[in-house]
């Protein structure tokens, strides 16, 4: 509790440096458009095809419903509570639990970890692929991408923003050149057809489970929640870029659906190495293949990107509310980052992606992250209904993060479900981990009853 109230009092009273407000309302929608666009959905439309047929479509519009309960209860929040670690922050304040808090904090930090590890050795396999150069080492190559992200996030949350603005670009250019190319062959299928028999019960349950899968795709929105502290009139414009973002998102992935089916039959997306790719060289085979490996670049260094700056702000944010040791909570006095959380990231970041082994990792933090947005929508729903909570300038029904939760749950037990035990067992280990380091840190939290002494 004394690290968290010296840490706020001085910020307050001017004695230190405090992040820079920055981000207007187009910067962030574009960061959040940035952020849920990425590589993985060229490989993920061709998986949605195969398992739900040329309805692809429909189960993006299902997925859009169910991300966008979650998407609403973040912007609401957003415009109550508008700070670093935010989900964090909520937690505490409607539950009191700081384990809980903590919990819900380090679980999206370790989701950022091993997207950006990921990401640098993704960067490097298709940097190596473009210039043509194979015997390049992946390991270093992933190494340089990780200081140029370091760099960047280091330099100041405005130059992030401009190389997210270029990135996000650059990624929706080719997803709207893959809609130009194939929209002439718009209305030659029928976009209800499914790998069912016409008349079949099951038609229903093989959309939800695309939708399931298509869900995923839209992850990335609960990024903008982080940079809460260095948005200008982030009561307002967290709210508007996060729901200009969703639905930029969902029109991009729906044309783009519609599109794919139109010119590869569905069979034969869902088993193309490159669905995206080979839509493009039957729609338009002027244009080489080796364009997209460009666009994936830009795609992949953007969500390195964004994750770094989640990651940082999230480790800064838990440092001011004490959930973690008072100098992650440090600001640069000339580039107003938190430079000592950005430090702490990279040299946690350089034996991840060198060791090249964090894909089940990755998928394990999936499980966590839906459990993070139950928990979130849950603390919408308790601090909805606590009359002494100050209402935002976006307000929702309070049923809205009711039906979160259940999504949310029924996500993860989709997931579960699918027999895979060790994604489950290291979110499991993960969460073990994370009350180890709990249970050895206790003195930096906050007290049982969880009263934060100032608010934003």
């Amino acid at each position: 509790m004394a690290n968290q109230g010296k840490a706020e009092a001085a910020a307050q009273s001017g004695d230190e440096p405090t992040l820079h407000r920055s981000i207007g309302p187009t910067q962030m929608a574009l960061y959040g458009l940035g952020s849920m666009l990425g590589a993985g959905v060229y490989g993920l439309m061709g998986k949605a095809a195969g398992q739900v047929g040329n309805a692809v479509w429909l189960a993006f519009v299902v997925a859009l419903v169910a991300a966008l309960l979650t998407a609403l209860s973040y912007a609401s929040l957003g415009s109550r509570y508008p700070r670093a670690a935010g989900a964090a922050y909520v937690t505490q304040r409607a539950y009191g639990f700081p384990l809980l808090s903590f919990m819900v904090g380090l679980a999206l930090v370790c989701s950022g970890l091993t997207s950006i590890a990921t990401q640098s050795r993704v960067f490097a396999a298709n940097l190596i692929e473009l210039v043509g150069l194979d015997g390049l080492p992946v390991a270093w190559l992933a190494l340089g991408f990780l200081l140029i992200m370091a760099g960047i996030v280091f330099r100041g949350i405005r130059e992030s923003m401009w190389v997210n603005v270029l990135c996000t670009i650059v990624e929706a250019s080719g997803l709207i050149l893959v809609v130009a190319v194939g929209f002439s062959y718009w209305g030659s299928v029928d976009y209800f057809e499914t790998p069912a028999a016409p008349g079949d019960d099951h038609v229903i349950l093989i959309v939800m489970q695309g939708a399931v899968l298509a869900f995923f795709a839209f992850i990335g929105f609960e990024d903008m929640y982080n940079v809460a502290e260095e948005v200008r009139d982030p009561q307002r414009t967290i709210p508007l870029g996060l729901i200009t973002a969703m639905v930029a998102a969902a029109i991009l992935y729906i044309a783009v659906a519609i599109t794919a089916v139109s010119v590869v039959p569905w069979q034969e997306l869902g088993t193309a190495p490159g669905p995206i790719t080979e839509v493009v060289s039957r729609a338009a085979p002027i244009i080489p293949p080796i364009l997209f490996t460009g666009i994936t670049l830009f795609a992949v260094a953007n969500t390195g990107l964004v994750n770094f700056v989640t990651a940082s702000r999230l480790l800064y944010g838990m440092g001011r509310q004490g959930l973690l040791p008072a100098f992650f909570g440090r600001v640069h006095s000339d580039r107003r980052t938190p430079h000592i959380a950005i430090l702490v990231l990279f040299l946690i970041l350089v034996p991840l992606a060198l060791a090249g082994t964090i894909s089940e990792l990755a998928s394990a933090t999936v499980l966590l992250l839906l459990s993070v947005f139950a928990v979130v929508n849950g603390s919408l729903f308790v601090l909805k209904g606590r009359k002494s909570e100050e209402p935002g300038k976006f307000e929702i029904p309070r049923f809205v993060p009711a039906l979160g939760v259940i999504v949310c749950v029924v996500l993860i037990a989709v997931r579960v479900s699918t027999g895979d035990w060790r994604a489950p067992a290291i979110a499991g280990g993960l969460l073990l981990g994370c009350l180890v380091i709990y249970l050895g840190m206790r003195s930096h939290t906050l007290p049982a009853g969880g009263k934060l002494d100032h608010d934003p």
